[in-house]
């Protein structure tokens, strides 16, 4: 344990190595700074007085949160924390390196690592100088992206989902006709199952053939998958169960459940076998055509368990990004969502910096009673991605999708403007927006947003100005309050019944059938 005193640091910032890091406090500070796990994980400054409530579901934390740290009843946050004082001035603990944590207690910033002695970068004053300081010293030891151009993307999952085929997209990529977009993306849908990346019976012509189709409208093709995850439905799990991460105990480590209907379980990166198989599925993706990637669920190679290789678990997952990386070629465009976020610097072209948006503001259920500020929703996503845009010089940051259309949308206007403005700040574009559910007006708007190229400036934490205009995010990013009374009873009702695998599947098996509906409208 090495202890820094304030006056250490207060003039000038210093990076000090040590495995556990202790920095006196000054005085009281009003606020924290929360800076979440993985890509969907709440980024935010929240409030010091006062416990920050769990986020419930407990079954949703293995893909929401880091689940080590999930019952943490202190402030606290993956590899760096930062408090802030009435005047305006911050201290922040940052580590230089992966496996690391960092925690409020009582009048100190603790940062400890998982994996021995690290550098850490403590700094104090004005904000933007402190975080541009840390962000310098994470691109020296992690690296910065070299591709300077951020494509202008349509995926097919926010309007489609999973209900992708063959017929429909084609239709689509001829619909799109001269909309400036640079990359279709071909999202969940294609695969045979988690772990079984072939084509399904919705694709019989194949991926190669579908790639093809993509190329042919001008544009590059791109296509997701989720590399790290098995389904236990799957023909990989059958196979090859001993590839699987497990725990002290030899049980199988549980990487959620989610959408697919099925457990999920994370593969053991540092396993040969599994290096060897990754490596020959982003040969083969590259093979088909396809050379802008999305890789998501990435969180499941940084779980805590059992490995082939002892070594830290989110060093071994960077390690298994570099392989596929390689694998890919430098010249494919990498995107990668639901991962860690420090372990993927250096080798992604853009990373995804909030959780999923969605047709809808906010979920009552998961965000109101449940305080799941992780859950799929338009609020949730841009008060994380607003929380991390400091991040914006080491890599192209991803704020997710955004809606044009008012057909099969509930989203006001206004939250459309905001979503719209963020990814002006980000310069990264994209939609999900079905041409067939465009009006010509919607269709030009995309086409002018498209195009633009807007002058942007920082006014504050979270005020920008964009071509002059000003834009706040202050109302989008508070959190909601813990319910009370009889809404934190049911919030306690439901937060248990999440945890009822029976109650899960129905509640799935609902949603997913309002998508398959809301799909079918096509």
């Amino acid at each position: 344990m090495k202890n820094i005193h304030f006056s250490d640091i207060q003039a000038n910032s210093k990076i000090i190595k040590a495995k556990e890091i202790q920095v006196g406090l000054p005085s009281t500070p009003v606020k924290y700074y929360r800076h979440g796990w993985q890509s969907w994980s709440l980024a935010a400054w929240t409030d010091v007085a006062g416990a920050f409530p769990m986020q419930k579901p407990i079954s949703f934390h293995p893909y929401q949160t880091d689940a080590v740290y999930a019952r943490e009843s202190n402030p606290h946050g993956s590899w760096l924390g930062a408090v802030e004082y009435e005047d305006g001035n911050i201290l922040l603990v940052g580590a230089l390196a992966t496996d690391t944590h960092v925690f409020l207690l009582k009048d100190q910033l603790v940062g400890r690592s998982e994996a021995g002695e690290v550098e850490w970068f403590i700094a104090y004053g004005n904000e933007t100088r402190v975080f541009d300081e840390y962000v310098k010293q994470l691109g020296i030891r992690f690296g910065v992206t070299a591709k300077t151009h951020v494509p202008r993307v349509w995926c097919s999952w926010y309007s489609l989902y999973m209900e992708i085929n063959e017929g429909v997209l084609h239709q689509i990529f001829d619909l799109l006709g001269d909309l400036p977009f640079d990359v279709i993306q071909v999202d969940d849908g294609w695969q045979k199952n988690i772990g079984d990346w072939q084509a399904n019976e919705k694709f019989p012509s194949g991926m190669a053939s579908l790639a093809e189709k993509i190329k042919s409208t001008g544009r590059r093709a791109g296509l997701w998958l989720a590399p790290l995850l098995v389904s236990k439905s799957s023909q990989l799990f059958k196979e090859h169960s001993n590839w699987l991460l497990r725990n002290d105990g030899g049980a199988l480590v549980s990487a959620g459940y989610n959408y697919w209907g099925n457990d999920l379980y994370a593969l053991d990166v540092t396993h040969p076998d599994v290096i060897v198989w990754l490596t020959s599925l982003m040969k083969q993706v590259r093979a088909w055509g396809f050379d802008y990637i999305k890789l998501d669920f990435l969180y499941a190679g940084a779980m805590k368990g059992v490995r082939y290789v002892d070594m830290p678990r989110e060093a071994a997952y960077r390690e298994s990004l570099r392989v596929m990386r390689e694998a890919m070629g430098t010249d494919a465009f990498l995107l990668t969502c639901g991962t860690p976020i420090l372990p993927a610097l250096g080798f992604s072209d853009a990373i995804r910096i909030g959780p999923d948006v969605s047709h809808e503001w906010e979920n009552h259920l998961y965000e109101h009673l449940l305080q799941n500020f992780s859950s799929p929703g338009t609020r949730n996503a841009i008060r994380t991605v607003v929380n991390r845009l400091w991040l914006k010089p080491l890599l192209h940051i991803d704020p997710d999708v955004e809606y044009f259309v008012s057909r099969e949308n509930t989203l006001e206007e206004e939250h459309k403007k905001q979503l719209q403005d963020l990814a002006l700040i980000c310069n990264f574009k994209a939609t999900s927006d079905l041409p067939q559910w465009m009006t010509d007006g919607e269709r030009e708007q995309l086409r002018s947003f498209l195009l633009s190229e807007p002058d942007v400036s920082k006014i504050s934490r979270y005020q920008y100005k964009i071509d002059g205009r000003i834009v706040d995010f202050s109302s989008s990013v508070e959190l909601v309050k813990p319910p009370k009374g009889f809404n934190a009873l049911l919030g306690v009702i439901m937060g248990w019944a999440g945890n009822v695998k029976l109650f899960i599947r129905i509640t799935l098996s609902l949603d997913n059938a309002a998508k398959k509906k809301r799909a079918s409208r096509i």
